[in-house]
């Protein structure tokens, strides 16, 4: 079966506000002020939570505090999973183009670097994780993205053949997860970091979910009758 994997944080669901409230949780209980804007640090926070926890010590002069880094990451795991969806929003057109795959007989399935419980939290609550055959995060296996086994192992828990998925993605962790698996590679326009994603030279850019449909089908072809 041929397959559309998607990324979540940033590709079905702009996760943002959430993950910076979680790290501003984390810098208030250092005695520091809020060091995240969401108007402005949207693009690192779909980077994970140890990439904000990072930019904001860089901030308060503390760039290579390790050991606060990892003192403070599993508290803002645990601050996100108290307040996951308070912010989050899948983005326009994107449920009504997995059902659409669905019903054109392609598997989709999900392959996110953020933690498997809180990716399967995140899309319960979302009333959307019974629609995808498979979802996979960063603590799954012993590998993750861009370790291209990450990529084939979600298709294949979806009921897919790894080489014939494609991958929908944000970020170039995404870029070259693809590039290593031998597949194709497309990735959204409308996040964060939207204007850079056509420097990544995937072979599509998706600016509007109603072209995915399209775009899937000359990428990797129709699903046979």
């Amino acid at each position: 079966m041929k397959t559309v994997v998607f990324d979540l944080d940033g590709t079905l669901a702009d996760t943002s506000g959430d993950l910076i409230s979680a790290a501003n949780a984390c810098f208030r209980d250092m005695g520091e002020s809020d060091m995240l804007d969401a108007a402005n640090d949207a693009a690192t926070a779909l980077r994970g939570g140890r990439a904000m926890l990072s930019l904001g010590l860089q901030r308060l002069g503390r760039d290579n505090d390790a050991a606060i880094l990892d003192q403070y990451y599993p508290m803002l795991l645990e601050a996100y999973a108290r307040d996951i969806d308070s912010h989050t929003v899948l983005y326009p057109g994107a449920m009504d183009s997995v059902e659409l795959l669905k019903s054109s007989g392609y598997g989709v399935a999900i392959c996110t670097n953020k933690p498997e419980g809180l990716a399967d939290l995140l899309l319960t609550r979302l009333g959307v994780r019974d629609v995808f055959g498979s979802m996979l995060g960063a603590d799954t296996l012993a590998v993750r993205k861009p370790d291209p086994e990450h990529l084939f192992e979600t298709a294949r828990r979806a009921g897919g053949d790894p080489a014939q998925c494609i991958l929908i993605g944000d970020t170039d962790t995404d870029r070259k997860t693809a590039r290593a698996a031998g597949v194709p590679c497309v990735l959204v326009t409308f996040g964060p970091a939207g204007g850079d994603m056509a420097a990544l030279e995937p072979e599509a850019l998706l600016d509007d979910y109603v072209d995915l449909h399209g775009i899937v089908e000359r990428l990797i072809g129709k699903v046979a009758a």
